[in-house]
């Protein structure tokens, strides 16, 4: 497995692993008019483009494919953090947490937050995050449960 950065040509790559990832890991945990506002069929791909400025985006590659993707903002926030279903339960995960997590070591950020869905909640709680708050969000109207957990750098 290959760790990189971010390139402007993964852009709509990203847009479809994170739509599939959604409709087909995150379906177990949602509702379908929870998933069609999380992971709707059209998608503004410059809007999308620009979603990632001022990020850190860790691109993980296995067999030459893109197999998951996370952000890490320079406040300890990580965004998006996604998995495509192909390579779902392989350790994809695991390896793009610990290139977010080394590199906020190197920017001495003291520590993460994540607002995880119900769906990756257990993930983060195995990669050592505490759930601080169970959260009613919305969008495009549509409710949604997460957890708002953090992890903190001895």
């Amino acid at each position: 497995m290959n760790l990189r950065m971010l390139r402007s040509e993964d852009f709509k790559e990203l847009a479809i692993l994170f739509h599939q990832s959604i409709r087909k890991i995150s379906a177990k945990d949602y509702s379908e008019e929870q998933i069609r506002a999380w992971a709707p069929d059209e998608r503004d791909m410059e809007e999308w483009a620009l979603s990632f400025n001022n990020k850190i985006v860790f691109i993980a590659e296995k067999d030459h494919k893109v197999a998951g993707f996370g952000e890490l903002e320079k406040d300890g926030h990580i965004d998006r953090f996604y998995i495509h279903p192909d390579y779902a339960g392989i350790g994809v995960g695991k390896f793009i947490y610990q290139g977010l997590e080394a590199e906020a070591k190197k920017m001495k950020i003291p520590s993460l937050f994540v607002e995880a869905s119900i769906t990756a909640k257990p993930f983060f709680e195995k990669m050592g995050f505490a759930v601080m708050l169970k959260q009613t969000v919305y969008r495009k109207e549509v409710a949604f449960i997460n957890f708002k957990m953090t992890k903190t750098f001895s």
